[in-house]
C-alpha cells in the first residue's frame, strides 16, 4: 500500500488525533511538535509558548481511498481557523492553526483551501491557518498518543462540523 501524509495543527492534539484516526482511509496519527526551533521538545516545553513548536497530528493517509482535498476539509471542520493563536480555552503560538505541507501540491491545495472557505464567508473573520513547509516533527510522549481513548473523560475542545 502506497501512503501520503499530512501534518496538522489545529489546537490541542488530542481531540485532533481523536477526530481523524476514526476517519476511513487514515492508515495511522501520531501526536507530536513542529515548527519550532528546539530539537526534540517534550510537552512542558511546548506548552511554556516559548519553542516556536505546535502541537501538531502527523497523519498517514491511503490517497486511493481519501483524498489530501478531504483530509484538509476535515481539518477546517474540526476547529476555528479564523483564531489566531487560540482554539476554546487553549491559548499560546502551540495551539495555531497550521499546515505543513511536504511538497507543492499540497501547498497548493492548502491555500485554495483557504480561499475557498474565506470566500464562501464561513467564518465571521478570515482564516488565520498559517501554511509552512514541513519541518522536522517530533512525536509527543506515549502518554499523549491515543489520549482520549485511553482517557475517554479527558479534554476534548473539538467538533467535526457539518
Amino acid at each position: 500500500m502506497i501512503t501520503e501524509k499530512a501534518l496538522l495543527g489545529a489546537g490541542c492534539f488530542w481531540g485532533v488525533e481523536h477526530i481523524l484516526k476514526k476517519v476511513e482511509g487514515i492508515v495511522s496519527t501520531d501526536v507530536g511538535y513542529s515548527g519550532g526551533d528546539v530539537i526534540d521538545p517534550t510537552y512542558p516545553m511546548v506548552c511554556t509558548g516559548t519553542t516556536g513548536h505546535a502541537e501538531v497530528v502527523l497523519v498517514e493517509f491511503n490517497p486511493q481511498i481519501i483524498s489530501y482535498e478531504h483530509i484538509l476539509d476535515l481539518f477546517f471542520r474540526l476547529h476555528d481557523p479564523s483564531t489566531l493563536n487560540r482554539q476554546h480555552n487553549d491559548i499560546g503560538t502551540q495551539y495555531r492553526s497550521v499546515i505543513f505541507y511536504y511538497n507543492n501540491e499540497q501547498k497548493e491545495i492548502a491555500k485554495a483551501q483557504i480561499a475557498k472557505i474565506n470566500a464562501s464567508k464561513v467564518f465571521k473573520d478570515p482564516v488565520v491557518t498559517q501554511v509552512s513547509l514541513a519541518t522536522t516533527f517530533y512525536s509527543a510522549e506515549d502518554y499523549h498518543q491515543d489520549y482520549l481513548v485511553k482517557n475517554p473523560t479527558g479534554y476534548m475542545c473539538h467538533i467535526l462540523r457539518d
